[in-house]
């Protein structure tokens, strides 16, 4: 007995009713057996032949319950014919038969219709429905498939590059409905493809004409400036230090580069923060600094103004979207109290501790009020040493002034008290604004 496969599933109680039902009848020859509601059917290459596997029964037609064979193992129905058999009386299965020569299409013309979310083919010419009646004498249509066959396009490891696509589609109407093309390119239909293999009978196929596509896409590639290299030590908390990140302590350099496919005639980028657009740019590479903090999205737009679908039922179809989430933090500034210039790899230099700043400015003092440090960059520190000296242990003081990229735009500094009095009342006008002063101790130990 030749392997059945391809068996279509619509429901769990139609698979178990049907493998029951298929496991009285062998098909003898060449078949296949699928699926059709409840009931088994089997496509043979020649004529017809139903054995029955558990010896002697009866064999009615489905059609107008005419009994075609009594107390017998094998029938030969006519194709398109349903047989059930009865042993007994009691009803042990529904068989349906056809001759897949006597069914072949002629197909004249394959009409292609691109569209911007899928692709319609139409095949032309004369393609006899594979009818039956089932038991409850009810017409029914026996779902037929192709192999379609074309040239798509596939985004690559830096370019949009051809890609064989194949989908295998059941008929509707003698429609199939395959997904969006990219590129030019012409379908090849093979009707019938798996049944024919089964049976080893001989493909056929049929090419159409080439098409022009109207659908759109675009592969986006985002670029972050890096600062420093990964697994470097930093004092700035989420540095982005990779080219692929989309989110850490600002500011936020990033290259967006556009890639369209063929039919693209407009791009644009629309640029998010929240719900509130910030920005629009009619341009295929864009560049944007993100500074402030909060959640950012950045959506590209590629459109075809001339696609044929237009206004119609696919809405603004024209169009295809890439959206890109980047979220900034608030600012952050830590000063610790302690730190050791003893050479020994750790803590050996004061640093504050950043995220997100676009103003800074440092001050330490010794304990007779001299200036021995001064800096503008969180990002480096003091070593300790004074005119090219180790200077001595004990306290120093410092004094920071700072902005972060979450400070109104025109924030000032103001007095101490003033300063204090806002932040211990979460006075938000202040959120940013660093104004902070204290002691460093400066302890040497062992030095390495």
């Amino acid at each position: 007995m030749n392997k059945l496969k391809y068996i279509f599933v619509f429901a769990l109680c139609s698979l178990c009713f049907a493998n029951v039902a298929a496991q009285q009848v062998e098909c003898v020859g060449t078949a296949k057996i699928v699926l059709n509601n409840n009931d088994t059917a089997f496509v043979f290459a020649g004529e017809p032949h139903l054995k029955s596997r558990i010896g002697n029964v009866d064999w009615y037609r489905t059609s107008d319950g005419a009994l075609l064979q009594s107390d017998i193992d094998e029938v030969y129905p006519e194709t398109g014919e349903g047989v059930v058999i009865k042993k007994a009386g009691q009803t042990l299965g529904a068989y349906y038969v056809f001759d897949l020569t006597k069914y072949a299409p002629k197909i004249d013309t394959v009409l292609v219709t691109p569209r911007c979310r899928e692709t319609i083919l139409q095949l032309v010419g004369n393609i006899p429905p594979m009818t039956y009646k089932d038991t409850f004498g009810l017409p029914s249509t026996l779902m037929r498939h192709c192999a379609v066959s074309y040239t798509n396009l596939a985004w690559g490891k830096d370019s949009w590059e051809d890609s064989v696509a194949v989908e295998t589609n059941t008929l509707s109407l003698n429609k199939m409905h395959l997904a969006a093309v990219y590129g030019t390119t012409s379908f090849s239909v093979c009707f019938d493809n798996e049944w024919r293999t089964e049976l080893s009978l001989p493909l056929d196929s049929v090419t159409s004409d080439d098409i022009t596509p109207v659908a759109v896409s675009s592969h986006v590639i985002s670029t972050t400036t890096v600062r420093g290299k990964k697994g470097e030590k930093s004092n700035e908390v989420e540095r982005p230090t990779e080219s692929t990140t989309l989110s850490g302590s600002a500011p936020l350099d990033i290259y967006f580069e556009t890639n369209p496919t063929p039919a693209v005639e407009f791009v644009e980028w629309r640029i998010y923060r929240g719900s509130q657009r910030i920005g629009v740019r009619p341009d295929e590479i864009l560049r944007y600094l993100f500074s402030d903090p909060g959640h950012y999205r950045v959506v590209h737009y590629v459109l075809n103004q001339k696609c044929p679908c237009k206004d119609a039922d696919d809405g603004d179809c024209e169009q295809d979207s890439t959206v890109i989430e980047i979220t900034v933090p608030e600012s952050q500034l830590l000063v610790p109290n302690v730190f050791t210039p003893n050479g020994d790899g750790s803590n050996d230099e004061f640093r504050v501790l950043y995220r997100s700043l676009r103003e800074y400015h440092i001050w330490v003092y010794n304990r007779w009020g001299k200036l021995v440090y001064e800096s503008t960059d969180p990002s480096k520190g003091w070593d300790g040493m004074i005119g090219g000296r180790p200077a001595a242990e004990g306290a120093y003081y410092y004094v920071i002034r700072a902005m972060g990229t979450d400070a109104a735009k025109d924030a000032e500094y103001h007095s101490r008290q003033a300063y204090e009095k806002a932040r211990k009342n979460s006075d938000e006008s202040y959120l940013g604004i660093y104004q902070l002063s204290g002691d460093i101790n400066l302890l040497r130990g062992k030095e390495k």
